[in-house]
């Protein structure tokens, strides 16, 4: 049906509801009231996203901080625990089977003890370790190898104890599956655990960027409202909009300094404990592989040769004691207090006295006395057995006080960060809430 035109020209044109909404928009911008409410538009997201970005970043950094002090720091050293007990327990192996037939008491409970730490550590660890990951790999490879030389020596011992110089042969087998293998897979295991250590310390101490992006865009622009509502007012306060910048600054300062807190804390960790950790528990695992080689070299007394013709585990004895002087150097550098220094300066001194006395045991066996090199080896009196006992002693003592250095500033770091993933967001919600109340109230005189 047609329409005459007079009846076409009056329709009015049609418009689609964003066009629509642009004019009502843009009608609202050229009144005070519209001005004020878009403000409020944005000032409340803000302040509120400004909470949320802040709890989200530091509830990731503050577990991170946890894992360092309950998981990874803790797994690290038990790696290195495991690498201790094993390297122990060969030298205990060695030094049980030089002292003849019936095996000290106490060596062959030293012997057991170890054995017993590195198994139930291990365990621990595989309790708390992906067995797909490298660290999961070298647990199954130790869980693997480790009844093999526990067998081995068994092997020696009952020779020994027989008087078959086959144990002599047993014994040294063990000690090549010990160095092999069991070593070099809990040497691999300390490393993978202490670089998982450092991942997570590194993302404890990531600044929260996202947050502070949003946290300073969104102060600045609650100072600016205020300074907008001063100018056309000349009121001087507005409470709702200064109990919102109250709460924003509190925000911004509480995490700007707790985050600086605890990174200055997980770096002191760092620094004055976990450096000092790992060079320590280097010298501990050198002394004890340089005493299984000089226990070893007179188990084998010149059977095994290196390429160029010298004796093998005098020649690993020295390398040994070459690197456990390196480390304790480091330590003593690294040490920033009296009850640290203390330790490994007498460490050093056992480590001169235990070289000296060796050298004798060296000269005494050389010239054909066994029987006299064997009481300076692993005698009561004046013997290397007691040099080495004191540069262990002396090294666990190190490890101890460091160790509780690194505890203590960790947990200094995580504490920077306790209460902030909640607080935040709470701040946040009653800023956004008081600058709504601060603007309804101007609005309201409009009414």
């Amino acid at each position: 049906m047609a329409y005459p035109p007079s009846v076409l020209e009056e329709r009015p044109p049609t418009r689609g509801g964003w066009a629509e909404s642009k004019d009502r928009l843009r009608t609202a911008t050229t009144t005070e009231p519209g001005r004020l409410w878009l403000i409020g538009a944005v000032v409340a997201p803000l302040v509120v996203a400004f909470g949320v970005m802040t709890s989200w970043q530091v509830a990731d950094r503050a577990a991170s901080a946890d894992d360092v002090v309950r998981h990874s720091q803790p797994l690290s050293a038990d790696a290195a625990s495991i690498y201790r007990s094993l390297a122990d327990a060969d030298t205990a192996a060695a030094g049980g089977f030089l002292a003849g037939a019936q095996e000290p008491a106490e060596v062959h409970a030293r012997y057991e003890k170890d054995i017993a730490t590195a198994s139930r550590l291990l365990v621990k660890a595989a309790a708390n370790t992906d067995v797909s990951s490298d660290s999961g790999r070298q647990i199954a490879r130790l869980n693997e190898q480790l009844p093999r030389y526990t067998g081995l020596i068994e092997r020696a011992r009952a020779n020994n104890r027989q008087g078959l110089p086959l144990g002599g042969a047993y014994l040294r087998y063990a000690n090549e599956q010990m160095t092999d293998e069991l070593l070099p897979a809990a040497e691999k295991l300390y490393q993978a655990e202490t670089a998982r250590l450092g991942r997570d310390r590194s993302d404890a101490r990531t600044w929260p960027f996202l947050a502070l992006a949003v946290g300073v865009p969104a102060l600045a622009v609650l100072v600016w409202a205020q300074l907008r509502d001063y100018r056309r007012t000349n009121r001087v306060f507005n409470r709702g909009l200064l109990a919102a910048t109250a709460a924003a600054v509190v925000v911004l300062l509480w995490l700007v300094v707790g985050h600086a807190v605890a990174r200055a804390e997980l770096d002191s960790a760092h620094e004055h404990g976990q450096k000092s950790l790992k060079v320590l528990n280097e010298a501990r695992i050198s002394s004890l592989k340089a005493r299984a080689n000089e226990n070893l070299t007179l188990v084998a007394r010149g059977a095994v040769l290196t390429a160029d013709g010298k004796d093998k585990y005098e020649t690993d004895y020295a390398a040994g004691m070459k690197v456990l002087g390196e480390r304790l150097e480091a330590a003593g550098k690294l040490a920033d207090d009296g009850a640290g220094r203390g330790p490994v300066t007498e460490a050093v001194a056992k480590v001169k006295e235990w070289r000296e006395r060796h050298g004798k045991a060296r000269d005494t066996d050389d010239s054909g006395d066994y029987n006299g090199a064997l009481k300076l080896v692993i005698g009561d009196k004046k013997s290397t057995g007691q040099s080495f006992d004191g540069v262990d002693a002396a090294l666990e003592r190190a490890l101890a006080h460091e160790q509780r250095e690194f505890t203590r500033a960790a947990e200094d770091g995580r504490g920077a960060l306790t209460g902030l993933p909640a607080g935040a967001p709470a701040l946040a919600l009653l800023g956004a809430a008081a600058a709504g109340v601060g603007i309804s109230r101007r609005l309201a005189e409009y009414r």
